[in-house]
């Protein structure tokens, strides 16, 4: 394993309030320099969430994503606010946007968005033994829930409306998850 770099100095911007970059003098073991700047998300990361509404289906929205000005079916997801555990924020996530909460959750592992440059940190948690409770949330409007079986991620990628690393990262994560656990029972 390599011996991290040493970070000589830090210099943040704010280019926009939305988001800060840090500007980074780096030197390596064997010597090299460089500069690198890295988006730092604010906040305590994200969660994502393979809802389960039985054994074998995930419960998917289709949600507007103006970064492609169109709908995308996903996962639901959300950030974390302060003071909230992974789980917490994933049930929160699951009330606002699905209407469910979940009795049986786990934090299966975390996902990087893009680690050559950014600091965001996204959870992914399985939730199961879903009921009904719904919170108001910040969508505009309300989300459509879609069904979708695990045994039918394939179909699931090739759509053009599904297209979100997160999400079919998640699912596949969740899946091979669900899998393995059978096998062991």
């Amino acid at each position: 394993m390599s011996k991290l770099p040493k970070i000589h100095a830090r210099r943040e911007h704010h280019p926009d309030k939305s988001f800060k970059v840090e500007t980074l003098e780096i030197e390596f073991s064997n010597g090299n320099q460089r500069t690198y700047e890295r988006l730092c998300t604010h906040g305590l990361g994200a969660v994502i969430v393979v809802a389960m509404r039985d054994d074998d289906t995930a419960l998917l929205i289709s949600e507007y994503a103006v970064g492609l000005h169109h709908y995308e079916l996903g996962l639901v997801k959300g950030r974390l606010e302060a003071g909230e555990t992974v789980l917490e924020g994933a049930e929160r996530e699951l009330k606002e946007e699905i209407g469910f909460g979940a009795r049986n959750m786990i934090e299966l592992t975390a996902l990087s968005l893009a680690p050559g440059y950014m600091t965001h940190i996204t959870h992914v948690v399985l939730a199961r033994d879903l009921y009904p409770e719904k919170l108001t949330g910040d969508e505009p409007e309300e989300l459509e829930v879609v069904p979708w079986p695990l045994a039918d991620l394939h179909t699931l990628v090739q759509r053009p409306d599904c297209t979100e690393g997160r999400s079919i990262a998640a699912l596949y994560i969740a899946r091979d998850y669900l899998q393995q656990e059978t096998s062991h029972a």
